[in-house]
């Protein structure tokens, strides 16, 4: 494994982070939860192979993540590795909230302190709530009272926003960005990453494999992507490419995936890519862009729809018809036009989508088209 500094917080993080939001599941009474046995195991296989960041929140699984997380650090593991976990922010109604929440996260992780917590997933309503709430001075008390030893931010909006809040979060000492070849120019993006870097600012990115969807991207993204390197180890090496990033969060459900992001960890360095490899990874965007696919990344923000459509599902059937060959896509999903019908277009589901897909627009798209 290999560590990389992260930022002004003096820490030294491996360059493979462990993303506790895909972890192994099972059915019980219809009903998917997770699989405690393997996903424990998994978790402390990765800490065993060097990985010494585990990145958990609120709401992941159903709010079970942070108490398996908890569970698998014992038995010496939580002195193995650092923690991370976030601050809900839709779950904020008052500045109170900010305690309970927070304690209610102590309690599921079963430990004294949180080595490094973040406001979630903040865009520009959410910054705002954090001022009108004084939830920085909430989060400076935390810090100085012992129950968090550093404080950040996870992000989804635009540069912009981006900005705004690097310039107004006193204290900020990392951020967690989305990033890939893919992302270069969308949120935060290169000028993000870098502008973070220059302030110092520890940098995780997050979706370095867009949710799955660079695992096996396109035939035409696949033939512009650097010669010798499997869809995956492109995708993140280009990431570990970046001296700017401290570390990238892979969200590992196997052994399998556990095993080859390790090894893949241990090969690559920052400054590992040549001048034509970079053009391959420019000419590989282009094609996925060409390909005009709804990009969700199949995060489950958007589940707790009151018609409880299932949105990534449909998006993922839906992307089949890249072609125009709507055969494919009735293959997987033959009732898609009835369950985009379904949809009573109330929006709750667009406040919550971090990718801020016109998902009402993209129904009524996929209606007209079937």
């Amino acid at each position: 494994m290999r560590y990389r500094s992260f930022g002004k917080t003096g820490c030294q993080v491996s360059a493979l982070g462990f993303g506790a939001m895909r972890m192994p599941q099972t059915e019980v009474d219809g009903k998917k939860i997770i699989d405690e046995e393997k996903a424990i195991a998994l978790i402390r296989q990765a800490i065993d192979g060097g990985v010494n960041y585990v990145d958990t929140a609120y709401f992941y699984h159903d709010g079970e993540s942070e108490s398996l997380v908890g569970k698998a650090l014992k038995d010496g593991y939580r002195e193995k590795t650092y923690v991370a976990t976030k601050l809900p922010m839709g779950n904020v109604k008052c500045p109170e909230d900010f305690d309970t929440l927070l304690d209610t996260q102590l309690k599921r992780l079963d430990i004294e302190y949180i080595d490094f917590y973040l406001f979630h997933a903040l865009n520009r309503d959410h910054w705002q709530k954090v001022k009108d709430f004084g939830l920085l001075e909430k989060m400076h008390k935390a810090k100085a009272e012992g129950k968090v030893r550093h404080i950040g931010f996870s992000f989804h909006d635009d540069l912009e926003v981006f900005n705004t809040i690097l310039s107004e979060y006193e204290g900020c000492e990392f951020c967690q960005i989305q990033f890939n070849y893919l992302d270069t120019d969308y949120q935060a993006g290169i000028e993000g990453l870098k502008k973070a870097n220059e302030m110092g600012l520890g940098l995780v990115v997050m979706e370095p494999l867009l949710g799955g969807g660079l695992v096996d991207p396109d035939e035409s993204v696949k033939k512009c992507l650097p010669e010798g390197r499997s869809p995956v180890e492109a995708a993140l090496s280009y990431v570990w490419d970046y001296p700017e990033v401290s570390l990238l969060l892979s969200g590992m459900g196997t052994p399998e995936q556990l095993t080859e992001n390790l090894s893949l960890a241990d090969r690559y360095t920052e400054n590992n890519l040549s001048d034509s490899e970079k053009k391959a990874f420019r000419e590989a965007k282009k094609a996925y862009d060409r390909l005009g696919l709804i990009p969700c990344t199949g995060c489950l923000y958007c589940k707790d729809c009151p018609k409880k459509i299932a949105i990534p599902e449909i998006f993922s059937a839906f992307n089949l018809s890249i072609d125009g060959d709507r055969r494919k896509v009735k293959e997987v999903m033959p009732d898609i036009d009835d369950r985009v019908r379904e949809c009573i277009d109330c929006g709750a589901c667009e406040e919550k989508c971090p990718q801020n897909i016109k998902i009402r627009e993209m129904f009524r798209k996929i209606r007209d088209r079937f």
